[in-house]
Formats: structure tokens, sequence, C-alpha cells
């Protein structure tokens, strides 16, 4: 689990596809600094295992799905990464509970500056906008936002300084790809929602 609060900004030094996965190795003095065999890093919000490590980099398996799911399919070596380590119990929950699990992309549709942030516009898939709400919680690209604005096919955020600078949200433009993983409250409910709406037809029917 994560609490999408970033780190340090990694750099992935080798991306080497594989038949049906991939492997990455990623420079993060930070996060190997207390890393060891099988511990979780988030990177850029997708959830990966160690399995080997140095003195500032480690390396973790891609599946499939990951691929498919997230932007980590079009990574290079020099791509820089947000990198957050796995949380600990007693830990101060700085954003919100992520779990690295993506849902899927989002393509970056504006920015609009103003005097001390920036306004990040989002496409939204058809089928996450029911999972996102105005003051709700967004983890993109593995960080902790809360939605400023929503609309049926897209969602906004504002920028401080602070993440602008610390993340790899500073250097997006318009185009670019980022990832997305809901709220798992509003996954939960939107389940229970599905069961209550299929037992309500087959009382009736």
């Amino acid at each position: 689990m994560f609490t999408g609060i970033i780190e340090e900004r990694g750099e992935v030094v080798c991306w080497a596809p594989r038949a049906d996965a991939a492997r990455i190795t990623v420079r993060a003095p930070l996060a190997v600094s207390d890393a060891r065999h099988g511990d979780s890093i988030s990177v850029s919000g997708v959830c990966l295992t160690v399995v080997d490590q140095g003195t500032d980099w480690f390396t973790a398996d891609v599946m499939a799905e990951s691929i498919a799911m997230s932007t980590l399919g079009a990574t290079v070596a020099g791509t820089t990464v947000n990198i957050e380590r796995a949380a600990q119990v007693g830990d101060r929950l700085g954003g919100h509970i992520v779990q690295g699990h993506v849902d899927g992309t989002a393509t970056v549709l504006s920015l609009d500056d103003g005097s001390a942030w920036r306004v990040v516009r989002f496409s939204l898939a058809p089928d996450l906008a029911p999972l996102v709400a105005r003051k709700g919680s967004i983890a993109v690209d593995g960080i902790s936002l809360t939605v400023s604005a929503v609309g049926r096919d897209w969602f906004e955020v504002s920028l401080i300084p602070e993440t602008l600078s610390a993340t790899t949200l500073g250097t997006k433009v318009v185009g670019d790809s980022v990832n997305i993983e809901t709220d798992i409250l509003a996954r939960h409910v939107a389940r229970l929602h599905e069961f209550e709406s299929t037992n309500t037809e087959e009382f009736h029917s």
C-alpha cells in the first residue's frame, strides 16, 4: 500500500521487453537505501516488486497486464518516473490509500497556469467516470491528488509548485499520457451497487 506522496524522481536505466512481460531497472537512491528483495515500490503509480538491486538502483519485473494498463510500455532508458516506497505501519497518511493497481491511462487535455498553481485537465474513460468525483481523491502517475472539477469525460486537478517541482507532472504537456488509479472506496461502492442492481432486477423479474 502507498499514500501517493512521491519521495523522489527516479530514472529508468533499462527497459528490457520479453515475450509477455518486461524487466525494468530504475535508478532511485532513496528507494533502495532500505529496500530488500521482494519489497514493493511504486513506479509512476505501478506497484512493482524488487528482484535485484544495487547501491542506487533496483530491478523489477513488469507483467503484461501492467504494461497494457499503464504507460510503462512506452518507457525507454532515460525516462523520469515518480518513486514511492510502500507505506509503513504507523506512518502518517499524507495522501490517500493508493494500491499501485492502475485502472488505465489518461491524456493531458489542457494546462492553465495561475499565479501559484497549475490546473491540468485530463481525459476520463467512460468506465472510470463514475468513480471520479469532485473533491474526491485520485492518483495520477502515483501522485495523490484532489479532483478540483470533473465532467463526463474529463477531470481537473490543481497542482501547487511543490508538486510541479517534486514530480514528473511539472514536465507534462498537452497530449502526454499518465497512469490513473481511482479511489479504492469508490471502486468498492460501485461494485456493491452493481450487485444491488442485479439483485433488484432478479427480484422484479
